[in-house]
């Protein structure tokens, strides 16, 4: 199984040593926020990546009622958890009778939570802005086919069980730890205006229902929505600069070999920019990935 983008962040490295999971074949994500390399049956010491995508799905996979569909940013505990626990279900492949498979999911999604509500209340380092963008529907369209994903990725919203069915970041910064980082704008305020998608997944049951188009889609309409914020606390206190550009320019780092998540982000405005050299994607232990780019429609004051 794939994803469409990778998780992100710079995190410091994990400190793990037990049975590990295993990635498919040719089915490892890349993200940036923690690079992990198998060595044996154990986890070594290595920060897993920030952003590519990676989808791959040869399974049978259930249509859904878009009417029952909400794509937003999350904001709320529960949903940063459950949207955690999307991500380590989807970025990780259990062996079923590895020792301690729950305790080490469990670590897992809690190192992932940490970080994520570090990364959105704006604590990390190096990131100007971050907005986690779900796509959700209610428990009662989910759990007639997949009690696991009900159980995982629930949460509660107003009195009504949800669960996250699809996720990814918008990371507003001028580049992604151990990523190719992108080349527009150029000059000052490149840090203003250049954003990148990450950790972006869709739950395997429910590929192929253009989920992840739609939360791309989202993220981009979050970007503009940057922008007029901007504008308006520049209004309120009555500061004069000639121009702001907001986010103009959003980046997506792929996988060279994912065939299917390349179609959707083409589908979505993306064009090549560069790819990753050789050497860089041997030492980091992953497939060799590519930056795509797509231009956002600036504002002027």
């Amino acid at each position: 199984m794939r994803l469409l983008s990778s998780p992100c962040c710079s995190q410091s490295p994990l400190f793990l040593s037990f049975n590990s999971p295993s990635y498919p074949p040719n089915c490892r994500l890349s993200s940036a926020f923690h690079r992990i390399q198998f060595s044996g049956p154990t986890f070594s010491r290595r920060q897993r990546p920030i952003a590519a995508s990676d989808l791959c799905s040869t399974l049978d996979t259930s249509p859904i009622d878009r009417s029952s569909l909400n794509v937003s940013e999350a904001f709320s505990e529960d949903e940063l958890w459950a949207a955690a626990c999307l991500r380590v279900r989807s970025f990780y492949e259990f062996r079923l009778n590895a020792y301690s498979v729950n305790d080490h999911r469990r670590y897992l999604t809690e190192r992932e939570f940490e970080a994520l509500k570090e990364r959105v209340a704006g604590k990390r380092e190096g990131f100007r802005r971050v907005s986690c963008i779900n796509a959700t529907l209610p428990v009662s369209q989910i759990s007639s086919f997949s009690d696991d994903l009900c159980a995982a990725c629930k949460y509660s919203d107003n009195g009504e069980d949800r669960v996250v069915v699809g996720s990814l970041d918008l990371n507003q910064c001028l580049r992604l730890p151990d990523e190719i980082t992108g080349q527009k704008p150029e000059g000052i305020g490149a840090d203003f205006a250049r954003a990148y998608l990450s950790n972006v997944c869709v739950a395997k049951e429910l590929h192929r229902n253009g989920l992840g188009y739609l939360l791309v889609e989202k993220s981009k309409i979050v970007a503009q929505d940057w922008v007029l914020r901007r504008i308006n606390l520049m209004s309120h206190f009555n500061w004069v600069w000639g121009i702001c550009s907001g986010i103009t320019d959003l980046y997506v780092h792929v996988a060279v070999d994912n065939e299917p998540a390349k179609k959707l982000y083409m589908k979505s405005g993306f064009a090549y920019e560069n790819d990753e050299p050789i050497w860089q994607a041997r030492f980091l232990d992953r497939p060799r990935r590519l930056l795509l780019w797509t231009g956002l429609p600036g504002m002027h004051l």
